[in-house]
């Protein structure tokens, strides 16, 4: 299975203890975007020097619309 070089994954994370995104553009991992249920932060990691604002806003609403807003406690 060939993965489509810009997309977005929603991935777990156990270590971490939490939720989040990836968002790839041609095959590049560039930004994350995680809410961590132990700590109660929501976090964006950026792996590029520069993100354009609009590649972060669709970012931004696509989290918002895919990971729910609520922590989990254990």
């Amino acid at each position: 299975m060939e993965l489509e070089k810009d997309r977005i994954i929603v991935a777990s994370d156990v270590q971490r203890d939490g939720i989040g995104i990836e968002v790839y553009r041609n095959n590049e991992l560039i930004t994350e975007i995680f809410r961590s249920d132990s700590k109660k932060t929501r976090t964006i990691r950026t792996f590029k020097e520069n993100v354009s604002l609009e590649l972060m806003e669709e970012s931004i609403t696509k989290f918002k619309k895919e990971i729910p807003w609520e922590y989990i406690s254990h």
